[in-house]
C-alpha cells in the first residue's frame, strides 16, 4: 500500500527542498546601502475642505476650528470673537511624506493624508497648503491637492456600511520640494557600505568580490556591518563606479539557525539552518467542556412556592493521545520538517514542543518568541 502524504505535508517538504538550495548569489544593492544615501520624514499639520458633510463635528474638535480661524487670520479676514462656526465641509489632518535622496527643489513627492479629528470621510476633499517639516524644524516641502480615495460609505438608522478606509489617503506628486537635503559622496575619499544584515562571512565575501572586480585593496571590512569602499579622486567618475559597484554578485553566507514563534497567532517559520538531534516527544491534548442549561423547578399548586430557575451543569474531560513518539534527527530542513510532523501537532502544540526541544538540548537553533 502506498503511503498517503497530506496536501500540507506536500508543502512543507516542497518549501524545504527550496529551502535546502545553495544560496544563490545577490546583488550588493539588495545586501547593503550606501551609508548617507536615505529617506527623510517630513510631517505638517493642515486643513482639508470640500468635504460633502462628512468633516469634523466642531463640537468635539475644537482645534478645526482654531486652525480654521487663525488661516482665515493670515488671509485677512477677522472672525468676530464669540462666533460659534458650525463647519461640515473642514477636517484637521496630519500630512505625511518621504523626502528621497538627492531630491532637487522644484521636483514633487506623493504624500499621506490622514484625518486627525472625527471626519467620517475626506474623499473629494482638497488639502489647503501645508508646509512639511523635517526633523531640524525646517521646511522642506509644501503640500496641496485634492484627495481621491477609492472606496465609499453610508450610514442611517444606527447602521453603518463603509467601503475601504474614507479617513486617510494620498495624493501622488502631492507637494512640492522647496529644500535639498545635502548628501555627500565620496567628500573624504571613502564610501561606508551598510549591510541589512549583521555577518561576518557576509561581509567578508562582499569585500573579496569587490577587491575581485574593482581592483585590489579597494575595500576593507570595518567590522560584521560597514565596509569601507575607497572612492575615485575625480567626482564626475563616482556614479559610475557605484553602479559597477552595486551590481557585483554576492553569494551570502549561510545566518544562524533560527526558529521565530509567534505566539499570538500560532505561527512557527524556521530558516534552512534548522537541525534537531534525536529525542523522545509525548504530548497530548486535554479538552474540557462545560455544559450549562437552564432548569425549571416548579412547586405543587398547594405549596405555596415560587417557580424557581437554576442552572445545572455538565462537565466532560477528554485527553487525546499523548504517546512517547521518537523524533530523528535531520541533516536538513525537510528531515526536520519530517520528524515534527510524524508527531501530529498542531502550530499551538509545536510552540510548546521547540520550547522543550530547546531546553534538553535537541534544538540547534535559537529560539525567538515575538
Amino acid at each position: 500500500m502506498r503511503p498517503v502524504i497530506s496536501s500540507g505535508l506536500k508543502l512543507c517538504l516542497l518549501l524545504a527542498s527550496l529551502l535546502a538550495l545553495p544560496s544563490q548569489a545577490e546583488r550588493l544593492k539588495d545586501l547593503a546601502s550606501i551609508q548617507g544615501v536615505r529617506d527623510n520624514p517630513l510631517i505638517g499639520y493642515g486643513l482639508m475642505v470640500g468635504l460633502d458633510g462628512s468633516g469634523d463635528q466642531t463640537m468635539q474638535t475644537p482645534f478645526t476650528t482654531q486652525s480654521l480661524s487663525n488661516m482665515l487670520g493670515q488671509l485677512g479676514i477677522t472672525i468676530p470673537p464669540g462666533t460659534n462656526m458650525q463647519l461640515k465641509n473642514v477636517a484637521a489632518v496630519m500630512v505625511t511624506a518621504s523626502l528621497p535622496a538627492f531630491v532637487r527643489p522644484g521636483q514633487t513627492i506623493d504624500i499621506t493624508v490622514s484625518s486627525m479629528g472625527n471626519a467620517k470621510s475626506l474623499r473629494g476633499g482638497t488639502l489647503l497648503m501645508t508646509p512639511l517639516k523635517g526633523a531640524d524644524g525646517q521646511v522642506y516641502a509644501l503640500a496641496q491637492g485634492n484627495m481621491v480615495i477609492g472606496g465609499a460609505g453610508a450610514s442611517g438608522g444606527g447602521s453603518q456600511v463603509k467601503v475601504n478606509q474614507l479617513s486617510s489617503g494620498r495624493i501622488p506628486a502631492g507637494a512640492i520640494v522647496e529644500r535639498a537635503v545635502d548628501s555627500p559622496l565620496g567628500g573624504d575619499g571613502t564610501f561606508m557600505l551598510e549591510l541589512t544584515t549583521t555577518d561576518f562571512g557576509t561581509a567578508q565575501r562582499a569585500v573579496d568580490a569587490i577587491n575581485r572586480n574593482l581592483g585590489p585593496g579597494t575595500a576593507n571590512a570595518l567590522d560584521a556591518r560597514v565596509i569601507q569602499v575607497n572612492a575615485p579622486a575625480r567626482p564626475e567618475e563616482r556614479v559610475g563606479f557605484l553602479a559597477r559597484l552595486e551590481s557585483i554578485d554576492i553569494a551570502p553566507a549561510q545566518g544562524i539557525a533560527k526558529v521565530v514563534i509567534n505566539a499570538r497567532t500560532g505561527s512557527v517559520v524556521m530558516n534552512q539552518a534548522v537541525r534537531i538531534q534525536d529525542c523522545a516527544v509525548a504530548h497530548g491534548n486535554l479538552t474540557v467542556v462545560i455544559n450549562t442549561e437552564p432548569v425549571i423547578s416548579q412547586p405543587n399548586p398547594l405549596a405555596g412556592g415560587s417557580t424557581v430557575v437554576a442552572q445545572r451543569s455538565q462537565i466532560e474531560l477528554s485527553q487525546g493521545g499523548g504517546a512517547l513518539q521518537v523524533v530523528r534527527g535531520g541533516a536538513s530542513l525537510a528531515d526536520v520538517i519530517k520528524g515534527l510532523n510524524t508527531l501530529g501537532a498542531n502550530p499551538q502544540d509545536l510552540l510548546s514542543i521547540l520550547q522543550a526541544m530547546k531546553a534538553v538540548g535537541a534544538l540547534r537553533a535559537e529560539l525567538e518568541i515575538i
